[in-house]
């Protein structure tokens, strides 16, 4: 049996090489490293492949929920809700701008942003919403969305972990995750469902004034050389990894059903086990499982990732420390949110290797050990 590997970017990489291989060459030989053709290609690619108007490359993820906030001229001071479970970067960049993050609950099915939780956090300070699509789950959009037009509040998604996802609204109509609000965020960090083989990230949005702002803070506040009209930054996708996700993206909606089916396998597996609790599926969306993440109840989880351990068998917890616990926003005593959902959580949370190359051999053994612990 292959080592398992939470991520297997080696494997994905030699099934596409000679397309990776052949698109990095080109740009080699173009010696148009800093935007110009391959990046203008990925951007119109990707822009089709959302149905959004605008994707402005740049350097990373977080960088995209800087500059995304940068765009929308929030003032030191004012609030943005975000939930506290999620990655360090998406609330970072808040308290980076002198804003102020205000955390709340996510749902303890979805992981995602709890819509009532949101709508009691407004105060006349708010300013903006920064929903997580965690895990490849979308948050639950709709509601968010009709939140946000009530009190005339931005929304910026954080869909740096569920690239290609769905969102279906109760009319029936679809949209892709990232392209809902007003600004949509990501991330082509290696291990993301369309990564990159080094840094990278991109902004979308359907306004135009926003796009042309956005691009011009990712470059220098300029758009036209040296007349810089904003306070920007520099922030730029490199060609060849431009090169590298247009070969990528022809690959994602297959990636993706890779990882979906690893996961039914998975939740197949383990669908009498009464200490574990597979993701839930919201049925307004289509999960793509950047993580497979179990909950897991009565049963030691630490033992259980070191037996996983000594297995050969890793595994992670995403996320040990909430935001709202975390020492760099200097909260505590009366200043600390009450919010036991996502405290829950966070001691529950176990997630198992998933991604493009898991094979039967690897999945059996995987939940066969898991199983074995738990009994």
């Amino acid at each position: 049996m292959r080592p398992i590997q939470m991520v297997d970017t080696k494997t994905q990489y030699l099934k596409i090489k000679q397309e990776v291989d052949d698109a990095v060459l080109q740009v080699m030989e173009s010696s148009a490293f800093i935007n110009g053709p391959a990046v203008s290609s990925f951007s119109k690619s990707l822009a089709g492949y959302l149905d959004v108007k605008h994707v402005i490359p740049c350097a990373n993820g977080t960088d995209a929920l800087q500059i995304a906030m940068m765009a929308l001229d929030l003032q030191p001071g004012d609030e943005v809700i975000t939930p506290s479970f999620t990655y360090i970067a998406t609330t970072e960049v808040i308290s980076l701008l002198r804003l102020k993050p205000v955390f709340v609950e996510v749902d303890r099915r979805t992981f995602c942003m709890d819509p009532a939780s949101l709508r009691s956090a407004i105060t006349p300070r708010t300013k903006a919403i920064v929903p997580v699509h965690l895990y490849g789950q979308a948050a639950p959009m709709e509601e968010i969305l009709s939140i946000a037009r009530e009190f005339n509040l931005y929304v910026i998604e954080d869909n740096a972990q569920a690239i290609g996802g769905r969102y279906l609204f109760s009319d029936g109509t679809q949209q892709m995750t990232g392209t809902m609000g007003h600004i949509g965020c990501t991330s082509f960090y290696p291990s993301k469902n369309l990564g990159a083989f080094g840094d990278g990230g991109a902004i979308f949005t359907n306004d135009d004034a926003l796009a042309s702002r956005i691009s011009m803070i990712a470059n220098h506040g300029q758009s036209k050389r040296y007349y810089h009209d904003v306070v920007g930054c520099n922030s730029r996708l490199d060609a060849v990894q431009a090169a590298i996700l247009s070969i990528k993206l022809k690959h994602l909606d297959a990636y993706n059903l890779a990882r979906q089916t690893a996961a039914d396998f998975y939740d197949q597996a383990f669908a009498d086990a009464a200490s574990l609790t597979t993701p839930y599926r919201a049925p307004y969306s289509k999960h793509v499982f950047h993580q497979y993440t179990l909950l897991l109840e009565g049963k030691n989880r630490d033992q259980l990732v070191a037996y996983l351990n000594e297995r050969k068998i890793p595994s992670m917890i995403y996320y040990p420390v909430p935001g709202h616990r975390q020492k760099m926003f200097g909260l505590s005593g009366n200043t600390l949110p009450v919010l036991p959902v996502t405290d829950w959580l966070t001691e529950r949370v176990v997630s198992l290797p998933i991604h493009t190359e898991l094979d039967q051999e690897q999945l059996s053994a995987i939940t066969k050990a898991v199983l074995d612990f738990v009994g």
